[in-house]
């Protein structure tokens, strides 16, 4: 901006020349527009200097104005964060793990003799029932074994049944005639001695009776030995009797063998496994299947060695399935190994399923949520909002009359990135996480709730 001294040059400068002109007449004159301009620019002059000095005054208030609306509320009270608010309820400590299921015991099938494979009617993978077949052996020559072993029981039973209706009653009946035979031997000897005594038999005739009642006596004497031998309980019976028992026994070995040429299931359950195709000669002790039986399952996890003082026999458990991560169901833990895996520094505990969910499988991969401890009503705030959690004075910051101030806390359990406040704060506070790095102890500060999304 020039000023008005220069003003006025310049528009004398800029002023054309006008050509001599014939003086007015005398008296007043009207002004000319040279006398017009200067004038004009004598009174702008002031106003334009007066505006050029405080243009940077306007200036500078407008943007102490602007900053003023802007950083108004940050100057005075404080930067806005994102607290964290304690709440109040049930609070329940967990001791997480990862296993896979499996049935208190697997059944291993195999053969009990050697013989082929005639047939396999069952897969891997199929629910069979108790006494289903699972494997057909080649039973050719077993079956021969059952005939001939049959044949000796029918010979030993046919020995029994003619000592019972021939030999015994037969033995009875020459019993009854030795006997007579000896009446009639002694009746004899007695008249033929009282004759030799009165001098009217003799020697020779004494002689003869004496002699027929000796052999009438033996006769009868081996007839009751041939009636006590093959009445019940005689040798000869007991002998018969016996021989039928070993046939007997003989035939259900033989039973018994060719019975092995069907391998059953022992009971109901599930094939894991399956290792023979017909045709295959199979042999004791080689496994051919593998059954898992139905009902109660159980859960191995491992849990680490650290959290072994939190489990107990007893505790309930949420399990859930790797391939169904959204189902859960109860588990409850039935063992724990007294020995600790140096490797992986963990400890094996086991967890009773008492009703298992039907898409469990053997040797699926679980999770289990084991619960170690529970409050109830209980005042929890995240992990991440405590100061030295893990040293002997825990601390948080919150927001006291606008101001960050360090309070300290007393805590209980810790579990699933939350922990229980004992002392030094109450459900509904606010604190400032611990990820917040800029908010300093004293300073002024605004301490917002977090926006919980609408489901």
């Amino acid at each position: 901006m020039t000023s008005p001294k220069k003003l006025t040059l310049a528009a004398s400068r800029t002023t054309p020349a006008r050509p001599a002109e014939v003086s007015p007449p005398p008296g007043p004159q009207p002004p000319s527009r040279s006398d017009t301009l200067k004038a004009l620019a004598a009174k702008a002059v002031p106003v334009a200097s007066a505006i050029w000095n405080r243009k940077w005054t306007a200036v500078a208030a407008i943007v102490a104005l602007s900053l003023a609306l802007y950083l108004g509320p940050t100057a005075f009270y404080g930067p806005q964060v994102v607290g964290d608010v304690a709440v109040r309820g049930l609070f329940l400590q967990t001791v997480v793990a990862s296993g896979h299921v499996e049935a208190p015991f697997r059944v291993n099938i195999g053969s009990q003799i050697t013989a082929v494979v005639a047939n396999v009617p069952v897969v891997e993978g199929q629910t069979v029932k108790a006494g289903q077949t699972l494997i057909e052996l080649d039973d050719r020559e077993l079956r021969s074994v059952v005939t001939q072993a049959e044949g000796v029981v029918a010979q030993a039973q046919a020995r029994v049944r003619q000592m019972q209706e021939v030999t015994h009653p037969a033995a009875e009946q020459a019993l009854m005639q030795a006997q007579a035979t000896l009446t009639s031997a002694q009746n004899t000897f007695d008249r033929t001695s009282k004759l030799s005594r009165d001098g009217y038999a003799t020697r020779v005739a004494l002689d003869e009776a004496t002699r027929a009642l000796d052999v009438a006596k033996a006769q009868a004497r081996s007839a009751e030995y041939q009636v006590a031998t093959t009445k019940a309980g005689g040798s000869d019976y007991v002998m018969a009797d016996t021989q039928l028992s070993q046939a007997k026994a003989a035939l259900a070995s033989a039973q018994s063998r060719l019975s092995y040429t069907l391998i059953k299931a022992p009971r109901d359950g599930v094939l894991i496994s399956r290792n023979v195709e017909a045709g295959n000669t199979v042999a004791p002790p080689t496994t051919l299947m593998v059954l898992s039986p139905d009902g109660e399952i159980q859960l191995v996890v491992q849990i680490d060695e650290k959290n072994l003082s939190l489990v107990s026999i007893g505790q309930t458990a949420l399990g859930s399935a790797d391939a169904y991560p959204k189902v859960t169901f109860p588990a409850e833990v039935s063992y724990i190994n007294p020995g600790i895996d140096l490797q992986r520094a963990s400890v094996e505990v086991k967890l009773r399923v008492p009703k298992p969910p039907d898409y469990l499988r053997q040797d699926m991969t679980i999770s289990a949520d084991i619960e170690v401890a529970r409050r109830e009503n209980a005042v929890t705030i995240p992990a991440g909002s405590i100061h030295s959690i893990a040293g002997a004075k825990p601390w948080v910051l919150k927001s006291v009359a606008g101001r960050a101030q360090r309070t300290d806390v007393k805590l209980g359990i810790v579990s699933g990135g939350k922990a229980e406040v004992l002392a030094g704060l109450d459900a509904g506070e606010l604190v400032i996480p611990v990820s917040n790095t800029k908010i300093k102890v004293g300073q002024s500060v605004r301490v917002s709730a977090p926006v919980v999304a609408a489901p």
